[in-house]
């Protein structure tokens, strides 16, 4: 996949772990990191354009679209948000929160 501007804040070492411990064969492994890779990008624009005011929604989206690998995009969404934490925090913590259900989900489910 090709480079995003929330990459930096991506951590999932833990669920690569689990993930190499369940899969048997490397085209399971790929076709489940396609699929977490879908949901951590959902997850991290559905928080951005949660956060992120109505009347900014086209901006981000264009500049998304234009240049999705700029990490300027994150200073963009800060400055548009009305909030103390950083967008850059609140990603973290979804994306923390999402890989451990994802971890509950491969195993409980």
């Amino acid at each position: 996949m090709s480079k995003l501007f929330y990459d930096h804040l991506i951590s999932l070492d833990k669920l690569g772990v689990e993930i190499k411990g369940i899969v048997e064969t490397p085209e399971e492994r790929e076709e489940l990191w396609r699929v977490v890779d879908e949901i951590v990008h959902h997850k991290v624009l559905g928080c951005v354009l949660d956060r992120l005011p109505q009347e900014y929604h086209d901006e981000f989206l264009t500049k998304f679209h234009e240049a999705p690998y700029d990490e300027g995009i994150i200073v963009f969404i800060d400055d548009k948000l009305d909030v103390e934490d950083s967008i850059e925090e609140v990603i973290k913590s979804e994306l923390a929160k999402l890989a451990n259900e994802i971890l509950q989900e491969l195993f409980d489910g």
